[in-house]
């Protein structure tokens, strides 16, 4: 593996790497059990697209498949992307990446892999095209394997191709190659629904739309895991009996409009170390609403835009006023920036002493 180990690929891309967690047992069952039999049954179509607004939870999905997929030994690669890291963002990372991972997991795919990077050291700047044929279809064609290859969040990669440029050489992947299964996910971007739709694709690939199942099973999901997280930061953190009540679920749950991205914020939100959570629910029940929220269609944002405003008004309530103009500064940069900066290079940019920073975002 040493010649591997030296080839350019996207470090950290792989499902155990991060602080991804799987869904809370008891949700997602529908989708879960539709994607799991597909994992199974080799004789389904070959790939399978899991599509869904930000903030429906793919990535979580994603994660509890693969998962399930290596506990089954089915599991050959995963690469989850992040806009917010560089080599994981990368389209030309994914082909060598996933196929460094093939090598690990079957050792006659690894002996037709090595020998390739030696011959031609370049191969990982090559085409995608000439990239999953050389690293990809012949290795799998001589080893013969079955296996489920995972990529979450497609359209967190730069792709500037108008069909999407990884989906195009997908198409002939699965043409070429058999017992080999593709799980996506992705947002439905244009570049990405039309690539799906290639000739090549379009007739080899399961769809499944997230943001599209019933409104009562997705509450019935989010009330379920509020109810679990918040029971369980009770225990910890001494919180009086009865608490959540069924009012503070309700709420929540009306609040969240389908979306799990507004029950994972909220969470992170009272599980603040130095305030008790009761005070913290307190501040998001009183924080401002409108008659629509949690009831019109898509209305997350608006929940949220509400979420993070009680966020940061708590946060720097007993800030004084001079100081607000630097916080903008500060929060205007994390929030412009293409990739994660460190409180030094916010500083460096901003002119400022790193100390100020720090004590900005605790």
């Amino acid at each position: 593996m040493a010649v591997l180990n030296n080839c350019r690929r996207a470090h950290g891309a792989g499902y155990q790497h991060g602080n991804r967690s799987g869904c809370l047992k008891g949700t997602r069952d529908g989708v879960l059990n539709e994607i799991e039999k597909w994992t199974e049954d080799f004789d389904k179509s070959p790939v399978f697209w899991l599509n869904g607004l930000a903030g429906t939870g793919k990535s979580t999905v994603a994660q509890t498949i693969t998962e399930q997929a290596f506990a089954d030994g089915c599991l050959g690669a995963s690469f989850f992307c992040s806009r917010d890291v560089e080599d994981r963002s990368d389209l030309q990372l994914i082909f060598p990446t996933l196929a460094f991972q093939l090598a690990q997991t079957y050792p006659y795919f690894r002996s037709q892999l090595i020998p390739l990077p030696r011959s031609n050291p370049d191969i990982t700047h090559e085409s995608l095209q000439a990239q999953m044929r050389k690293l990809l279809v012949r290795p799998l064609q001589s080893a013969g394997i079955s296996t489920v290859i995972v990529v979450d969040a497609l359209d967190e990669c730069k792709d500037e191709d108008p069909d999407s440029a990884i989906l195009l050489v997908l198409g002939e992947l699965v043409s070429r190659i058999s017992r080999v299964k593709f799980f996506i996910t992705s947002r439905p971007e244009v570049h990405i629904m039309t690539g799906f739709r290639g000739p090549l694709l379009e007739k080899s690939t399961d769809i499944f739309i997230l943001h599209n199942v019933e409104p009562h099973t997705v509450n019935s999901d989010i009330r379920h895991f509020f109810n679990h997280e918040l029971s369980n930061l009770a225990r910890k953190r001494h919180c009086m009996g009865g608490w959540p009540t069924d009012k503070h679920l309700d709420l929540l749950c009306e609040r969240a409009a389908g979306f799990f991205v507004y029950a994972v914020a909220t969470l992170n939100f009272l599980k603040h170390k130095l305030k008790h959570p009761r005070d913290q629910l307190d501040v998001i029940m009183k924080s401002p609403d409108t008659a629509n929220e949690g009831k019109a269609e898509l209305k997350v944002y608006t929940s949220l835009d509400s979420l993070y405003m009680s966020i940061l008004q708590e946060a720097f309530c007993k800030n004084d006023v001079e100081d607000d103009a630097m916080v903008r500064s500060i929060l205007s940069t994390v929030v412009h920036s293409v990739n994660p900066l460190s409180p030094l290079e916010i500083a460096s940019l901003l002119g400022v002493k790193c100390d100020v920073v720090l004590s900005t975002l605790p």
